[in-house]
């Protein structure tokens, strides 16, 4: 309770701020009853807790809720929204992507609040009781989190103001640094961070660790087209020791039909501490627990069942004898649990990226679902495929584009969902109105991506042969067949991304560090044909998201250029 106390404390100081005292020191007033920014930074517990802040809004960003993490896979060469809605995940981008969206700026204030977090952690340490060894591991910790920030900011928006003190008053006088230095800015914090934080089997599941460091310093490098760099970095990663591809089955499930890529998503197995030595950073989940974000009464934590998965129980064919073949309500089974069929994946996704090799592990009944069978007792077709009726489900739009669809296992854990939601433990009927979350712990960052990130930095330093040698490092793992150098380019890799790394990945930011949203979005994602444009009127501006007109409208003392092709009001 101590701990969460601290968490809630130093997430509201972050969030709003602190303010300095002019007076001499003989007149200043530390509250002795009560927690405030005077008395609340002074133990490494102190500081401890503040850091768990910078954790806790990081995961908000990227992980929780069906809104703000899911804005970095629609309207991607992923995914697009087949709901229909233009103003919102990126229905439409001309809706969607503008200086006054709500989604823009968000994504600036939060990255922000967590690199306000940071410098008043920063700014504060050395009046702090810590030892210098405490001292050095709340300073990597925070540098950690401020680089990551800065990364993801100018993935996103390009250029960004540099802020690394603790500001105690307003201002109002920002200007735009280049998207250059803001690289640099990042790969010197992570560079601390990488040197000094402890090693992965130093730290408890969850935390950042060295390797989880370099590894976004890679990328970083590679953003920074230093090449060498990126490979030495993300080498440290894959060389490590205590590093390697899940190759057997394991976890919770090992029994059960599979393979081992479907063991990497089943509940309870992305942790060192059941084996799994793939995971570098996972976010931790836990049901009904306080700290844990998950409920059984609400829908919270990561959504990606609720937005990927399908709606088959919406389906209006009925059998011979009028009843449904599908339960009318989410269900724990391989239909998609409580999916509403909302983020539908583009042609590319589901089917070409598996010409290469429709084999392929990650392509397998297990992982990638295209079929699946009718769960409704009370129907006689009970226990028969939707393929081995395909006409009757093509007699809507929406049959195939939110009804059923090919999708990724992993966002969902077929007959893994908590107890708590089962309103019928029979026939693992789900309860409608809180079901729908991913109910597992979520890869921030796993070992496959750090070989295709090193293939993409071989790639880059003009050395083909290695680059290959990365991908099929993953690609044996997947039972796949290799890729020849002379194949290798940079949609080779981001197919290959695609096929290991799906929806788990945060799509945008990788095609906006690259500049080939635009490019690869205008290619691939179809949208819905009875909508404007299909709603996939991406433009090449959108390679960059907008300064937010907040930000630029309150900024009175200096000017905050707006990215080209965004109106400026």
């Amino acid at each position: 309770m101590k701990i969460y106390n601290y968490i809630i404390l130093c997430a509201s100081l972050l969030a709003i701020g602190t303010s300095a005292c002019d007076e001499s020191s003989i007149l200043e007033e530390v509250p002795l009853d009560f927690a405030s920014p005077e008395n609340s930074y002074i133990t490494f517990s102190d500081f401890n807790a503040a850091v768990y802040a910078l954790y806790d809004q990081s995961r908000v960003i990227l992980s929780d809720g069906e809104h703000r993490p899911l804005d970095y896979i629609y309207g991607t060469d992923l995914g697009y929204n087949g709901a229909n809605q233009l103003n919102v995940r990126f229905g439409s981008y001309l809706a969607t992507l503008l200086p006054t969206s709500g989604l823009v700026e968000f994504h600036w204030r939060q990255y922000y609040r967590v690199i306000s977090g940071a410098n008043i952690i920063l700014n504060r340490m050395e009046n702090s009781a810590m030892s210098e060894q405490e001292k050095t591991l709340i300073e990597a910790q925070a540098k950690l989190f401020r680089g990551f920030a800065y990364r993801n900011l100018a993935h996103l928006y390009g250029g960004v103001p540099l802020e690394l003190e603790e500001v105690s008053s307003p201002k109002t006088d920002y200007v735009r640094a280049s998207r250059e230095e803001v690289y640099l800015q990042a790969a010197e914090d992570l560079e601390f961070a990488a040197a000094n934080l402890p090693e992965i089997t130093a730290v408890r599941d969850g935390e950042v660790n060295n390797l989880a460091a370099y590894h976004i310093l890679a990328e970083v490098y590679v953003s920074l087209e230093r090449w060498t760099d990126a490979i030495t970095a993300a080498s440290m990663v894959i060389d490590d020791p205590n590093t390697a591809l899940m190759t057997e089955r394991f976890g919770s499930l090992a029994s059960e039909p599979g393979d081992v890529y479907w063991d990497l998503f089943r509940r309870y197995n992305q942790n060192r501490g059941v084996g799994n030595t793939e995971g570098i950073w996972v976010w931790q989940y836990e049901v009904d627990i306080q700290g844990g974000v998950i409920s059984s009464s609400s829908k919270e934590g990561p959504q990606l069942e609720r937005d990927h998965a399908p709606r088959p129980w919406s389906f209006i064919v009925r059998d011979p004898s009028g009843v449904a073949p599908f339960l009318p309500q989410g269900v724990s089974d391989y239909t998609g649990g409580r999916g509403i069929g909302r983020f539908r994946g583009t042609n590319h996704f589901n089917y070409g990226i598996w010409h290469y090799d429709w084999e392929d592990m990650r392509n397998s009944e297990h992982n990638f679902i295209r079929d699946v069978a009718f769960n409704n007792p009370e129907s006689e077709w009970y226990g028969q495929n939707i393929s081995d009726h395909m006409p009757l489900f093509r007699q809507s739009l929406d049959d195939t584009i939110r009804y059923f669809y090919p999708y990724q296992s992993k966002v969902t854990t077929p007959g893994q969902h908590p107890p708590e939601l089962y309103v019928d433990a029979e026939l693992k009927l789900l309860n409608s109105s809180t079901a729908g979350t991913t109910y597992s712990d979520q890869y921030h960052i796993r070992l496959a991506e750090t070989y295709l990130l090193r293939a993409e930095a071989y790639l880059g330093n003009n050395q083909p042969a290695e680059a290959a040698t990365d991908i099929n490092v993953v690609r044996d793992r997947a039972n796949a067949r290799p890729v020849s150098p002379g194949e290798v380019d940079i949609d080779f890799i981001l197919d290959e991304r695609m096929r290991e790394l799906g929806v788990e990945e945060k799509r945008r930011l990788t095609l906006n560090r690259l500049g080939l949203l635009y490019e690869r979005t205008n290619r691939y994602c179809e949208g819905r044909p009875d909508v404007t444009n299909f709603g996939v009127d991406v433009q090449p501006y959108h390679n960059l998201w907008p300064i937010p007109f907040s930000e630029i409208e309150r900024n009175t003392g200096s000017q905050l250029a707006q990215n080209p092709g965004y109106a400026t009001e």
